[in-house]
């Protein structure tokens, strides 16, 4: 048995051992003496966990404290699923001592995690995978994937001579994040799973990195910042000259993203190359004058959960079923959902989704059922299918979502009350 608690400040020390030789192995454990005074303030964001023996197989020796068995940390996000804020926790540095591995330690953290997470009232969680499948045998699953460009600066002098000569550039202080707000709210508007940014991951997140800290500029039209990016200039193997890596993206419009891809291309005295971010999407390939010019590489993002499928499915928005034609008959018988879930008890079971109307709005309620299902699901397919990462029709070619017979009907209820979103998710912010 294993106890799972809070870390205490005294065993920071050791939170940083377990995370340091996890993800830096080269380095070896942690022989040098921890000085908390040193520590970043973005490293102090989120709370720490860790799982212990319980009382009756804690061996603490002549320490005071028994030392955990693995640790991880919780960010208390919130994001953006369908329209709507939900809460939907970060899970990262989840870091296992060597002496502690395949013992099924892990397994007991994100079970906890997740019973935490549930009293806490989140729909979703979130994380960034050192390895996709291993996170997937627990039920996270890809939610979402990002598109990196590369080019030389003089591919972006196109935007220089499209937009109008106006607007100014101004470089901006952790202090100034307010003025940045607005426009990464109206950016991120679009795309589902982005983040609510508090003032700390502004100034601890967005204007500090773990190395180098990234240039921020912003580009102001009629006194009002309009877009911004953030950038750091790098040395990198086999190349004479250095890149212009570009952390975030933000605009409003058209008009503000040329200026901040001419801002990058007149950079071409400085730099050799210019690496750019951006959801699932090859828009700047139909804006520069030859697209073989640009490198794009689409790269898989973060991972989702549902963390309890009963809750998370009656909370979610449902508001597109009121302005199809079908949500007034057929689309409003249950369907019922058999979900497989290896975690956690509160989700393996079988459910029923069932569409309800009261005066303006239109909701889901999801409940356990007893009944024979119409359709199986696994946690990690059905998380994909709420966010609108993947259509029910697309899990079934998979072979993620069976029919218990082969109705069509199913298929388009789940695609009903499930459609993939118009605009691709794009959880950008690395934790």
């Amino acid at each position: 048995m294993t106890d799972y608690r809070p870390l205490p400040d005294e065993q920071r020390d050791v939170f940083h051992e377990y995370v340091s030789y996890a993800f830096a192995p080269e380095e070896g454990p942690s022989e040098s003496e921890y000085d908390p005074e040193e520590e970043p303030e973005r490293a102090k964001l989120g709370s720490r966990r860790g799982l212990y023996p319980d009382e009756e197989s804690a061996d603490t020796g002549d320490d005071d404290l028994e030392r955990p068995l693995c640790v991880c940390r919780h960010h208390w996000f919130d994001a953006r699923v369908r329209g709507d804020i939900h809460a939907a926790p970060g899970l990262s540095a989840v870091a296992t001592p060597p002496e502690n591995r395949r013992s099924g330690f892990v397994r007991d953290l994100l079970r906890h995690s997740l019973a935490e997470y549930r009293d806490r009232g989140a729909r979703f969680s979130v994380l960034w995978p050192f390895e996709y499948g291993f996170y997937r045998q627990y039920g996270w699953d890809t939610c979402n994937k990002r598109t990196v460009y590369e080019c030389d600066p003089e591919t972006l002098a196109f935007a220089a001579d499209e937009r109008r000569n106006e607007g100014s550039f101004s470089r901006l202080e952790a202090d100034d994040y307010e003025s940045l707000a607005p426009t990464y709210e109206a950016h991120s508007s679009a795309y589902g799973l982005s983040l609510e940014r508090d003032e700390e991951w502004w100034r601890h997140r967005v204007f500090s990195s773990w190395e180098t800290d990234p240039f921020v500029y912003a580009w102001e039209r009629d006194g009002e910042v309009r877009g911004y990016l953030t950038y750091t200039v790098e040395e990198e193997d086999g190349r004479d000259e250095p890149t212009m890596a570009v952390t975030e993206l933000a605009f409003v419009d058209h008009e503000a993203h040329l200026a901040l891809l001419s801002f990058c291309a007149n950079h071409d005295s400085q730099v050799g190359r210019v690496r750019l971010p951006a959801p699932e999407e090859s828009r700047l390939l139909d804006l520069v004058g030859d697209p073989h010019d640009v490198d794009c590489t689409v790269k898989l993002g973060p991972m989702v959960r549902i963390v309890d499928v009963a809750e998370t499915l009656s909370a979610l928005s449902y508001a597109h079923l009121e302005r199809a034609e079908e949500s007034r008959a057929e689309s409003r018988e249950p369907v019922t959902l058999a979900v497989e879930d290896p975690l956690v008890e509160w989700n393996d079971g079988v459910f029923s989704l069932g569409v309800s109307s009261e005066s303006d709005t239109t909701a889901v309620a999801c409940e356990p059922v007893t009944t024979d299902p119409d359709a199986t699901i696994d946690v990690g397919a059905l998380s994909q299918l709420a966010v609108g990462y993947r259509s029910a029709r697309t899990l079934r070619r998979a072979g993620r979502l069976t029919l218990d017979g082969s109705e069509e009907r199913v298929i388009e209820r789940l695609e009903t009350l499930f459609p993939t979103t118009p605009t691709p998710g794009y959880l950008r912010d690395f934790f």
